[in-house]
Protein backbone atom coordinates (compact mmCIF):
# COMPACT_ATOMS: atom_id res chain seq x y z
CA UNK A 1 0.00 0.00 0.00
CA UNK A 2 1.50 3.33 -1.00
CA UNK A 3 1.90 6.05 1.57
CA UNK A 4 -1.62 7.26 2.33
CA UNK A 5 -0.42 10.84 2.46
CA UNK A 6 0.44 10.79 -1.23
CA UNK A 7 -3.00 9.79 -2.44
CA UNK A 8 -3.71 13.10 -4.15
CA UNK A 9 -0.74 12.94 -6.47
CA UNK A 10 -2.82 13.62 -9.57
CA UNK A 11 -3.86 16.96 -8.15
CA UNK A 12 -0.20 17.91 -7.83
CA UNK A 13 -0.79 18.08 -4.09
CA UNK A 14 0.58 16.46 -1.01
CA UNK A 15 -1.11 16.38 2.35
CA UNK A 16 0.43 18.11 5.31
CA UNK A 17 1.50 16.08 8.29
CA UNK A 18 2.75 19.01 10.38
CA UNK A 19 0.32 21.31 12.11
CA UNK A 20 2.50 23.61 14.19
CA UNK A 21 2.40 27.29 13.19
CA UNK A 22 4.72 29.97 14.61
CA UNK A 23 3.46 33.38 13.63
CA UNK A 24 6.37 35.44 14.89
CA UNK A 25 10.10 35.35 14.11
CA UNK A 26 10.86 36.15 17.77
CA UNK A 27 9.36 32.83 18.84
CA UNK A 28 11.52 30.67 16.59
CA UNK A 29 14.48 30.63 18.92
CA UNK A 30 16.84 32.10 16.31
CA UNK A 31 20.35 33.49 16.84
CA UNK A 32 20.11 37.19 17.71
CA UNK A 33 22.32 38.22 14.75
CA UNK A 34 20.05 36.25 12.42
CA UNK A 35 16.96 37.91 13.86
CA UNK A 36 18.56 41.32 13.30
CA UNK A 37 19.25 40.33 9.70
CA UNK A 38 15.65 39.21 9.15
CA UNK A 39 14.23 42.50 10.41
CA UNK A 40 16.86 44.57 8.62
CA UNK A 41 15.92 42.78 5.40
CA UNK A 42 12.43 44.20 5.85
CA UNK A 43 10.48 41.20 7.07
CA UNK A 44 8.01 41.95 9.82
CA UNK A 45 6.20 38.69 10.31
CA UNK A 46 6.59 35.29 8.70
CA UNK A 47 4.49 34.35 5.65
CA UNK A 48 2.29 31.22 5.73
CA UNK A 49 5.08 28.93 4.52
CA UNK A 50 7.64 30.49 6.89
CA UNK A 51 5.29 30.03 9.85
CA UNK A 52 5.03 26.32 9.07
CA UNK A 53 8.29 25.19 7.51
CA UNK A 54 11.15 26.88 9.39
CA UNK A 55 10.62 25.01 12.65
CA UNK A 56 10.57 21.43 11.34
CA UNK A 57 13.73 22.17 9.35
CA UNK A 58 15.42 23.55 12.48
CA UNK A 59 14.34 20.43 14.38
CA UNK A 60 16.34 18.40 11.87
CA UNK A 61 13.52 16.81 9.90
CA UNK A 62 13.66 16.20 6.16
CA UNK A 63 11.00 18.57 4.82
CA UNK A 64 8.95 18.82 1.62
CA UNK A 65 7.25 22.19 1.32
CA UNK A 66 4.81 23.00 -1.43
CA UNK A 67 3.93 26.62 -1.98
CA UNK A 68 3.72 28.93 -4.96
CA UNK A 69 6.32 31.48 -6.03
CA UNK A 70 6.19 34.77 -4.20
CA UNK A 71 5.15 33.29 -0.86
CA UNK A 72 8.55 33.59 0.79
CA UNK A 73 10.09 30.18 0.06
CA UNK A 74 13.58 31.58 -0.48
CA UNK A 75 13.63 33.20 2.94
CA UNK A 76 12.17 30.03 4.49
CA UNK A 77 15.20 27.94 3.62
CA UNK A 78 17.69 30.83 3.89
CA UNK A 79 16.69 31.45 7.51
CA UNK A 80 16.76 27.70 8.24
CA UNK A 81 20.22 27.32 6.69
CA UNK A 82 21.64 30.35 8.51
CA UNK A 83 20.32 29.14 11.86
CA UNK A 84 21.74 25.65 11.33
CA UNK A 85 25.31 26.42 10.30
CA UNK A 86 28.25 27.01 12.59
CA UNK A 87 29.86 30.26 11.41
CA UNK A 88 33.11 29.48 13.25
CA UNK A 89 33.66 26.49 10.93
CA UNK A 90 34.68 27.80 7.52
CA UNK A 91 33.52 24.79 5.55
CA UNK A 92 30.52 24.26 3.32
CA UNK A 93 27.67 23.14 5.58
CA UNK A 94 24.70 23.77 3.31
CA UNK A 95 24.14 23.27 -0.41
CA UNK A 96 21.20 24.90 -2.18
CA UNK A 97 20.41 23.89 -5.77
CA UNK A 98 18.24 25.93 -8.13
CA UNK A 99 17.22 25.45 -11.79
CA UNK A 100 18.54 28.70 -13.27
CA UNK A 101 21.61 30.85 -12.78
CA UNK A 102 19.51 33.93 -12.10
CA UNK A 103 17.57 32.20 -9.36
CA UNK A 104 20.77 30.84 -7.80
CA UNK A 105 22.25 34.34 -7.76
CA UNK A 106 19.10 35.79 -6.30
CA UNK A 107 19.06 33.18 -3.51
CA UNK A 108 22.72 33.90 -2.81
CA UNK A 109 21.90 37.60 -2.41
CA UNK A 110 19.08 36.79 0.03
CA UNK A 111 21.32 34.51 2.11
CA UNK A 112 24.04 37.16 2.27
CA UNK A 113 21.56 39.93 3.11
CA UNK A 114 19.73 38.03 5.85
CA UNK A 115 23.06 36.68 7.11
CA UNK A 116 24.63 40.14 7.14
CA UNK A 117 25.23 40.26 10.92
CA UNK A 118 26.50 36.68 10.98
CA UNK A 119 29.25 37.43 8.43
CA UNK A 120 28.21 34.40 6.44
CA UNK A 121 30.25 33.44 3.38
CA UNK A 122 27.87 32.28 0.68
CA UNK A 123 29.11 31.53 -2.84
CA UNK A 124 27.06 31.19 -6.03
CA UNK A 125 28.40 28.27 -8.03
CA UNK A 126 26.90 28.59 -11.51
CA UNK A 127 27.63 27.84 -15.13
CA UNK A 128 28.77 30.61 -17.43
CA UNK A 129 31.41 31.82 -14.98
CA UNK A 130 35.14 31.13 -14.76
CA UNK A 131 35.85 27.66 -13.37
CA UNK A 132 39.18 28.73 -11.82
CA UNK A 133 37.60 31.63 -9.94
CA UNK A 134 34.95 29.26 -8.68
CA UNK A 135 37.52 26.76 -7.46
CA UNK A 136 39.50 29.47 -5.71
CA UNK A 137 36.46 30.88 -3.92
CA UNK A 138 35.51 27.40 -2.70
CA UNK A 139 39.03 26.53 -1.61
CA UNK A 140 39.24 29.77 0.39
CA UNK A 141 36.31 28.40 2.39
CA UNK A 142 32.59 29.23 2.39
CA UNK A 143 29.71 28.29 4.70
CA UNK A 144 26.99 27.96 2.08
CA UNK A 145 26.97 27.18 -1.64
CA UNK A 146 24.03 28.05 -3.88
CA UNK A 147 24.30 26.74 -7.39
CA UNK A 148 23.04 25.07 -10.51
CA UNK A 149 23.44 21.28 -10.69
CA UNK A 150 26.03 21.05 -13.50
CA UNK A 151 28.60 23.37 -11.99
CA UNK A 152 28.07 22.12 -8.44
CA UNK A 153 28.56 18.52 -9.56
CA UNK A 154 31.71 19.53 -11.41
CA UNK A 155 33.11 21.30 -8.33
CA UNK A 156 32.47 18.27 -6.13
CA UNK A 157 34.14 15.99 -8.70
CA UNK A 158 37.17 18.26 -8.81
CA UNK A 159 37.22 18.18 -5.00
CA UNK A 160 37.08 21.98 -4.91
CA UNK A 161 33.76 21.70 -3.09
CA UNK A 162 34.30 19.40 -0.12
CA UNK A 163 31.20 17.77 1.27
CA UNK A 164 32.46 16.29 4.55
CA UNK A 165 30.92 19.07 6.70
CA UNK A 166 27.61 19.19 4.83
CA UNK A 167 24.55 19.28 7.07
CA UNK A 168 21.78 20.44 4.79
CA UNK A 169 20.79 19.93 1.14
CA UNK A 170 18.09 22.21 -0.27
CA UNK A 171 16.40 21.67 -3.63
CA UNK A 172 14.51 24.79 -4.69
CA UNK A 173 11.85 24.76 -7.45
CA UNK A 174 12.18 20.99 -7.50
CA UNK A 175 9.41 20.50 -10.07
CA UNK A 176 11.18 22.79 -12.50
CA UNK A 177 14.59 21.19 -11.90
CA UNK A 178 13.42 17.67 -12.43
CA UNK A 179 11.41 18.51 -15.53
CA UNK A 180 14.57 20.10 -16.94
CA UNK A 181 16.28 16.76 -16.77
CA UNK A 182 18.66 17.43 -13.89
CA UNK A 183 17.49 14.26 -12.15
CA UNK A 184 20.65 12.17 -12.64
CA UNK A 185 22.92 15.02 -11.62
CA UNK A 186 20.87 15.68 -8.50
CA UNK A 187 21.03 11.99 -7.55
CA UNK A 188 24.78 11.97 -8.18
CA UNK A 189 25.30 15.05 -6.01
CA UNK A 190 23.17 13.58 -3.25
CA UNK A 191 25.20 10.36 -3.28
CA UNK A 192 28.34 12.41 -2.65
CA UNK A 193 26.97 14.04 0.52
CA UNK A 194 27.34 12.53 4.02
CA UNK A 195 24.54 10.06 4.79
CA UNK A 196 23.40 12.24 7.70
CA UNK A 197 22.65 15.25 5.45
CA UNK A 198 19.21 16.74 6.01
CA UNK A 199 17.16 17.20 2.81
CA UNK A 200 14.74 20.07 2.24
CA UNK A 201 12.73 20.25 -0.95
CA UNK A 202 10.57 23.14 -2.17
CA UNK A 203 8.25 23.01 -5.10
CA UNK A 204 5.18 24.84 -6.40
CA UNK A 205 3.68 21.68 -7.86
CA UNK A 206 4.19 18.02 -6.97
CA UNK A 207 4.42 16.03 -10.20
CA UNK A 208 5.39 12.37 -10.18
CA UNK A 209 9.13 13.08 -10.73
CA UNK A 210 9.27 15.12 -7.53
CA UNK A 211 7.50 12.47 -5.48
CA UNK A 212 9.90 9.82 -6.80
CA UNK A 213 12.87 11.89 -5.74
CA UNK A 214 11.40 12.47 -2.28
CA UNK A 215 10.98 8.73 -1.85
CA UNK A 216 14.56 8.09 -3.00
CA UNK A 217 16.42 10.35 -0.63
CA UNK A 218 14.20 11.67 2.12
CA UNK A 219 13.61 9.99 5.47
CA UNK A 220 10.01 10.21 6.74
CA UNK A 221 9.75 13.79 5.55
CA UNK A 222 7.54 16.37 7.17
CA UNK A 223 5.14 17.49 4.46
CA UNK A 224 3.92 21.06 4.41
CA UNK A 225 1.37 22.22 1.97
CA UNK A 226 0.06 25.67 1.34
CA UNK A 227 -3.04 24.30 -0.36
CA UNK A 228 -3.75 24.58 -4.04
CA UNK A 229 -6.90 26.55 -3.37
CA UNK A 230 -4.64 29.00 -1.57
CA UNK A 231 -2.45 29.17 -4.65
CA UNK A 232 -4.31 32.29 -5.53
CA UNK A 233 -3.96 34.79 -8.27
CA UNK A 234 -5.52 37.25 -5.87
CA UNK A 235 -4.78 40.86 -6.53
CA UNK A 236 -3.85 40.12 -10.14
CA UNK A 237 -6.46 41.14 -12.67
CA UNK A 238 -6.33 38.83 -15.65
CA UNK A 239 -7.52 39.75 -19.11
CA UNK A 240 -7.34 38.35 -22.59
CA UNK A 241 -7.31 39.99 -25.98
CA UNK A 242 -8.71 37.85 -28.76
CA UNK A 243 -6.24 38.09 -31.62
CA UNK A 244 -7.56 36.42 -34.73
CA UNK A 245 -4.22 35.14 -35.91
CA UNK A 246 -0.63 35.00 -34.75
CA UNK A 247 0.49 37.70 -37.24
CA UNK A 248 -1.76 40.27 -35.60
CA UNK A 249 -0.21 40.01 -32.17
CA UNK A 250 2.58 42.44 -33.02
CA UNK A 251 0.19 45.26 -33.97
CA UNK A 252 -1.91 44.55 -30.90
CA UNK A 253 1.19 44.90 -28.74
CA UNK A 254 2.22 48.13 -30.43
CA UNK A 255 -1.26 49.55 -29.82
CA UNK A 256 -0.89 48.68 -26.18
CA UNK A 257 2.61 50.04 -25.92
CA UNK A 258 1.68 53.44 -24.47
CA UNK A 259 -0.22 51.68 -21.72
CA UNK A 260 2.63 49.29 -21.11
CA UNK A 261 5.31 51.87 -20.47
CA UNK A 262 3.37 53.64 -17.72
CA UNK A 263 4.84 50.92 -15.56
CA UNK A 264 7.43 48.20 -15.93
CA UNK A 265 6.27 45.23 -17.92
CA UNK A 266 7.48 41.72 -18.63
CA UNK A 267 6.45 40.13 -21.92
CA UNK A 268 6.63 36.34 -22.15
CA UNK A 269 7.21 34.36 -25.34
CA UNK A 270 7.47 30.58 -25.59
CA UNK A 271 10.78 30.32 -27.44
CA UNK A 272 14.14 32.05 -27.56
CA UNK A 273 13.72 32.61 -31.28
CA UNK A 274 10.44 34.40 -30.67
CA UNK A 275 12.06 36.60 -28.01
CA UNK A 276 14.75 37.63 -30.51
CA UNK A 277 12.22 38.14 -33.28
CA UNK A 278 9.88 40.28 -31.16
CA UNK A 279 12.76 42.35 -29.78
CA UNK A 280 13.98 43.02 -33.29
CA UNK A 281 10.48 43.96 -34.56
CA UNK A 282 9.81 46.34 -31.67
CA UNK A 283 13.25 47.92 -31.89
CA UNK A 284 12.80 48.52 -35.62
CA UNK A 285 9.58 50.38 -34.77
CA UNK A 286 11.55 52.56 -32.34
CA UNK A 287 10.28 51.01 -29.13
CA UNK A 288 12.87 50.58 -26.39
CA UNK A 289 12.91 47.06 -25.01
CA UNK A 290 15.40 44.66 -23.51
CA UNK A 291 15.42 40.92 -23.95
CA UNK A 292 16.79 37.96 -22.10
CA UNK A 293 16.91 34.20 -22.61
CA UNK A 294 19.07 31.18 -21.92
CA UNK A 295 21.23 31.44 -25.04
CA UNK A 296 22.77 34.67 -23.83
CA UNK A 297 26.11 34.94 -22.13
CA UNK A 298 25.95 35.13 -18.36
CA UNK A 299 27.47 38.62 -18.25
CA UNK A 300 24.92 39.91 -20.71
CA UNK A 301 22.04 38.39 -18.72
CA UNK A 302 23.30 40.13 -15.59
CA UNK A 303 23.56 43.55 -17.22
CA UNK A 304 20.03 43.27 -18.58
CA UNK A 305 18.57 42.24 -15.22
CA UNK A 306 20.39 45.08 -13.54
CA UNK A 307 18.98 47.64 -15.98
CA UNK A 308 15.50 46.24 -15.53
CA UNK A 309 15.76 46.14 -11.73
CA UNK A 310 16.94 49.74 -11.62
CA UNK A 311 14.10 50.79 -13.90
CA UNK A 312 16.31 52.18 -16.65
CA UNK A 313 14.79 49.60 -18.97
CA UNK A 314 10.97 49.49 -18.83
CA UNK A 315 10.07 46.43 -20.87
CA UNK A 316 11.68 43.03 -20.63
CA UNK A 317 10.94 40.30 -23.18
CA UNK A 318 11.80 36.83 -21.99
CA UNK A 319 11.01 33.08 -21.93
CA UNK A 320 9.72 30.79 -19.19
CA UNK A 321 13.31 30.27 -18.12
CA UNK A 322 12.93 33.47 -16.15
CA UNK A 323 9.32 33.12 -15.11
CA UNK A 324 10.44 31.74 -11.78
CA UNK A 325 12.20 33.54 -9.03
CA UNK A 326 12.75 36.90 -10.65
CA UNK A 327 11.30 39.29 -8.18
CA UNK A 328 11.27 42.73 -9.66
CA UNK A 329 9.23 44.77 -7.24
CA UNK A 330 7.86 47.29 -9.70
CA UNK A 331 6.42 44.87 -12.24
CA UNK A 332 2.70 45.42 -12.26
CA UNK A 333 2.04 44.29 -15.81
CA UNK A 334 2.73 40.93 -17.41
CA UNK A 335 1.87 40.23 -21.03
CA UNK A 336 1.68 36.68 -22.28
CA UNK A 337 2.46 37.26 -25.95
CA UNK A 338 2.21 33.48 -26.14
CA UNK A 339 0.16 31.51 -23.64
CA UNK A 340 2.53 29.21 -21.72
CA UNK A 341 2.91 25.75 -23.20
CA UNK A 342 2.59 24.29 -19.73
CA UNK A 343 -0.28 25.50 -17.55
CA UNK A 344 1.80 25.29 -14.36
CA UNK A 345 3.97 28.06 -15.74
CA UNK A 346 1.02 30.44 -15.92
CA UNK A 347 1.10 31.19 -12.19
CA UNK A 348 4.87 31.58 -12.28
CA UNK A 349 4.66 34.13 -15.03
CA UNK A 350 1.84 36.25 -13.78
CA UNK A 351 2.65 35.68 -10.13
CA UNK A 352 5.66 37.90 -10.87
CA UNK A 353 3.36 40.90 -10.70
CA UNK A 354 1.48 41.13 -7.44
CA UNK A 355 3.99 39.51 -5.13
CA UNK A 356 3.15 39.62 -1.44
CA UNK A 357 -0.24 41.09 -2.08
CA UNK A 358 0.73 43.84 -4.48
CA UNK A 359 -1.73 44.29 -7.28
CA UNK A 360 -0.92 43.55 -10.87
CA UNK A 361 -2.44 43.09 -14.29
CA UNK A 362 -1.90 40.21 -16.69
CA UNK A 363 -2.87 40.42 -20.35
CA UNK A 364 -3.03 37.25 -22.44
CA UNK A 365 -2.93 37.32 -26.24
CA UNK A 366 -5.26 34.53 -27.32
CA UNK A 367 -5.64 33.24 -30.89
CA UNK A 368 -8.44 30.85 -31.82
CA UNK A 369 -6.03 27.91 -31.36
CA UNK A 370 -5.34 29.09 -27.81
CA UNK A 371 -8.93 29.18 -26.61
CA UNK A 372 -8.83 25.65 -25.25
CA UNK A 373 -5.59 26.26 -23.42
CA UNK A 374 -7.03 29.39 -21.82
CA UNK A 375 -10.12 27.52 -20.63
CA UNK A 376 -7.81 24.85 -19.27
CA UNK A 377 -5.81 27.46 -17.34
CA UNK A 378 -9.01 28.98 -15.96
CA UNK A 379 -10.21 25.61 -14.79
CA UNK A 380 -6.86 24.56 -13.34
CA UNK A 381 -6.61 27.71 -11.21
CA UNK A 382 -10.38 28.16 -10.67
CA UNK A 383 -10.06 31.68 -11.99
CA UNK A 384 -11.71 33.89 -14.60
CA UNK A 385 -9.89 35.59 -17.42
CA UNK A 386 -12.06 38.32 -18.86
CA UNK A 387 -11.91 40.26 -22.08
CA UNK A 388 -9.74 43.33 -21.69
CA UNK A 389 -11.65 46.54 -20.99
CA UNK A 390 -10.78 49.78 -22.79
CA UNK A 391 -9.71 51.53 -19.61
CA UNK A 392 -6.99 49.01 -18.78
CA UNK A 393 -4.51 51.83 -18.19
CA UNK A 394 -6.49 52.91 -15.11
CA UNK A 395 -6.06 49.46 -13.58
CA UNK A 396 -2.27 49.35 -13.70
Amino acid sequence: MADQGLQEVDEGMIQSNWEEVVDNFDNMDLKSELLRGIYAYGFERPSAIQQRAILPVLKGHDVIAQAQSGTGKTATFSISVLQSIDISVKQCQALILAPTRELAQQIQKVVVAIGDYLNVECHACIGGTNVRDDMKALQDGVHVVVGTPGRVHDMIQRRALRTDSMKMFVLDEADEMLSRGFKDQIYDIFQLLPPTTQAVLLSATMPQEVLEVTQKFMREPVRILVKKDELTLEGIKQFYIAVEKEDWKLDTLCDLYETVTITQAVIFCNTRRKVDWLTEKLTSRDFTVSAMHGDMEQGQREVIMKEFRSGSSRVLITTDLLARGIDVQQVSLVINYDLPANRENYIHRIGRGGRFGRKGVAINFVTSEDTRMMRDIEQFYSTQIEEMPLNVADLI
